[in-house]
């Protein structure tokens, strides 16, 4: 039962809009809860009358069925580390929403209905950074979800931490009741790691149509041949991704009076017996192979966001409830392989974008290898001024973090849990060390773009720009002003980071 899609998630988290109760199917969500109250009354079920993990060998008393509830998420709640932003808490309260929605938890839909309060006005469980092997889902973090909707713990309100008791009483709202078996439905899944993973997609998003621009504008800055981009050679290689991201620097490129055609400048205009070109007959890998560079990565995030998709929309815990085949199934829906490969994937294909960014940026400062730019973007006296010099230095720096950081976490796997889990994703890991990837880029990606604004100044090219270029170049130039004399560059740095967050180019269609 597919409830919600990732543009969905989307507009929740950045555009303001809010879940409607009456539009969730909590009618069916009752039945399956029904079902179960019926089925488990004289049957041994994992988790409803037997302990947790290698405790399911040991029944429990029936008169303490609500006391096991509890104890796995007071248990469980034992996260270490930074709380993780509010923005990822949202996201991974809609992911163990949509796996409610799906009908197959047994829970009573009092559980939808205050988490959909939570996420409308903004009520946000802590949740430690550390705590997840991904394997029985993230027991740890969603246990501290699970903690706060029973009314413990401590929750992010209008910015404060407070108790989440009085946070619930100030709302008019009341916590939880355990029915059945509502704390190891809250607790076992891959919530969390899906609503890091969500996050990081939308911003990967982000980060590619920024490079895809920024590659225009370099290639324009570079007066490059614009038979790079062209439908003929890109069609040739067939990859849909390498098409896509030529088809759209044609779209972006239109207008453009600073890219040249080749077959105006050197087949036609009598170079033939020119002994050395002034103008380079093939640009820098950088810029010329960028369809060839950002195709791959297009496609990489194409098929996270499916993987995405889904996950938003089955149901991860144990065990499964199946009211229509009257059954209760166990399993390993809660293994977060899926999410740890993909996380790996796009964070891997965010490193190739903050490595192609570092290349580039290298071209504008290296004076003897672009041949028409001033050393380090320096407007000022040379020697006495250092234009965009140290700027590179932050973007090497963090490039090189994120190339450390490339090693894939997906084949990180250490046993525990008295060996029942001897084989764990490491999901909530691979997410979070995603997320740190694609942080690291936007920050390559700000200095790149100061320095592309700086480029145009040095060269007085703005009013020949393709249009999309001049207005990022008129935006990042109402931030920054041309640079002439030596400054702090970090708040400048900060706010185009922000700038290119907050403002997503929406040129390519994921």
């Amino acid at each position: 039962m597919e409830t919600l899609t990732l543009n969905q998630v989307r507009d929740i988290l950045f555009k303001g809009a809010r879940l409607d109760e009456k539009t969730l199917p909590l009618e069916a969500v009752n039945d399956c809860y029904e079902f179960l109250r019926e089925f488990a009354s004289d049957k041994v079920i994992y988790g409803i009358n037997t302990g947790f993990g290698p405790m399911a060998q040991w029944r429990v008393d029936d008169a303490y069925l609500t006391d096991l509830q509890y104890n796995i998420i007071r248990s469980h709640s034992t996260g270490a580390g930074d709380p993780l932003p509010d923005l990822y808490v949202k996201s991974a309260m809609i992911a163990r929403l949509g796996v409610f929605l799906q009908c197959r938890s047994g829970i009573h839909p009092e559980v939808c209905r205050l988490l959909v309060e939570f996420i409308n006005r903004g009520i946000y469980p802590f949740i430690p950074m550390h705590g997840s092997v991904g394997a029985s889902g993230d027991l740890v973090q969603l246990a501290h979800i699970a903690l706060t909707l029973i009314g413990e713990g401590e929750v992010h309100y209008k910015g404060e931490w407070r108790p989440t008791g009085e946070v619930l009483a100030e709302n008019g709202l009341s916590p939880i009741s355990i029915h059945i078996r509502e704390g190891l439905s809250v607790t076992n899944g891959t919530s969390v790691m899906t609503g890091i993973a969500m996050v990081n997609q939308f911003r990967a998003e982000q980060l590619t149509e920024w490079a895809t621009l920024a590659s225009v504008m370099m290639n324009e800055i570079a007066s490059s041949f614009d038979d790079l981009m062209s439908e003929e050679l890109n069609g040739c290689r067939r990859h849909h991704g390498q098409k896509l991201i030529a088809a759209k620097m044609r779209e972006l490129s239109e207008g453009s009076k600073c890219l040249q055609k080749r077959e105006h400048e050197l087949y036609d205009n009598g170079h033939s017996e020119d002994k050395v070109f002034e103008h380079k007959v093939q640009a820098y890998y950088s810029l010329r192979c960028t369809p060839q560079i950002l195709g791959p990565v297009y496609e990489t995030l194409e098929n996270s966001r499916r993987i995405l998709e889904e996950e938003l929309n089955c149901a991860s815990d144990n065990p499964i409830i199946d009211p229509v085949g009257k059954n209760v199934l166990h399993g390993g829906n809660f293994h977060g392989d899926y999410i740890s490969l993909e996380e790996d994937k796009v964070k891997i294909a965010m490193v190739r974008v903050a490595m192609t960014a570092e290349r580039q940026l290298n071209y504008l400062f290296h004076d003897r290898i672009n041949g028409i730019l001033p050393p380090f973007l320096n407007i000022g006296t040379l020697g006495l001024n250092y234009g965009m010099q140290a700027c590179q230095f932050t973007a090497t720096s963090t490039t090189a973090e994120c190339q450390t950081l490339a090693m894939p976490n997906y084949v990180h796997s250490i046993p525990n849990n008295n060996d029942n889990q001897d084989i764990v994703s490491m999901g909530t890991n691979t997410a979070l060390i995603c997320k740190h990837v694609i942080e690291n880029v936007f920050q390559v990606t700000a200095i790149q773009y100061i320095a592309l604004a700086q480029a145009v100044d040095c060269l007085g090219i703005k009013d020949r720009l393709a249009p999309l270029s001049r207005r990022i170049y008129d935006s990042i130039r109402s931030l920054v002003p041309t640079i002439r004399e030596d400054k702090p560059f970090y708040k400048d740095i900060e706010k185009v980071e922000n700038f290119l967050k907050d403002n997503p180019l929406d040129i390519i269609k994921f």
